[in-house]
């Protein structure tokens, strides 16, 4: 008997529309799984498999990985099908690779067996979230790309619906968690340069390593005269990439 998945998915207010009854849905998130849960999984599943050596395979197979899609392979890794896009405008017949116009960025497509795992998920559509808060866009000031990468000490900018930073508990901020180590660096209060509720600007921690992160945003924001009692968080959808 195949498996049965379930997910549920909340409401928000879609902004770019016209239509004041536009609804955009976010999956609700059950938790973050690391490669280090996967092995953990795995070996429950086959203990004749060692966790040592699942992990020494996967960190073998993902150097290998890279070093051939720098190679202009496409290569097949994980739950996509993964290959090198060039981004920038070229003048002419005969024009050189220029930096600050040209970049390489990876380009992935969900592989078969993943599109036909999707396909079978069950959704429950909860209704309007609870929290409101949602993050339409994110830019990187400094690269001009969106949802997709972060440049330490450059700025980014936010766009969105509920997002002012505000409220009395600690929890409450802007956070940038590295996927892999679950490293969590807080945006210091200093460096937020906007803070309303449709926009917010901040500046990337100079000395932020290099690392795929998700970010989020803990808020008490009331569209009444009080804050909320209890904070409220948003985990942006997009996973950013920080290339130092």
């Amino acid at each position: 008997m195949s498996k049965i998945f379930r997910v549920f998915v909340e409401l928000y207010d879609l902004l770019l529309t016209a239509r004041k009854d536009d609804r955009s849905g976010r999956v609700v998130s059950t938790g973050p799984v690391t490669i280090a849960d996967l092995i953990a999984i795995a070996v429950k599943r086959r203990t004749d498999l060692s966790p040592v050596t699942l992990e020494a395979a996967y960190l073998l197979l993902r150097e290998i990985a890279v070093e051939e899609l720098c190679n202009a392979k496409h290569v097949e890794f994980g739950l996509t099908h993964n290959s090198l896009l060039v981004d920038g405008i070229f003048i002419g017949d005969h024009p050189t690779w220029n930096k600050d116009k040209n970049s390489l960025r990876l380009g992935a497509v969900a592989s078969v067996d993943v599109r036909k795992s999707i396909e079978t998920i069950e959704v429950e559509v909860l209704g309007m979230a609870s929290s409101g808060i949602f993050i339409n866009t994110l830019t990187d000031v400094v690269s001009g790309e969106t949802n997709s990468v972060i440049t330490p000490g450059g700025g980014v900018k936010l766009t969105g619906s509920k997002m002012k930073v505000t409220g009395d508990s600690e929890d409450v901020g802007i956070h940038l968690t590295e996927i892999n180590s679950q490293t969590v660096f807080g945006i210091p209060a200093t460096s937020i340069l906007d803070n309303d509720p449709s926009k917010i600007t901040f500046i990337v921690p100079a000395d932020l390593p290099a690392g795929d992160y998700k970010l989020s945003i803990t808020t008490q924001f009331s569209n009444f005269a009080t804050d909320l009692k209890e904070p409220r968080t948003y985990i942006f959808d997009y996973v950013l990439a920080c290339n130092v």
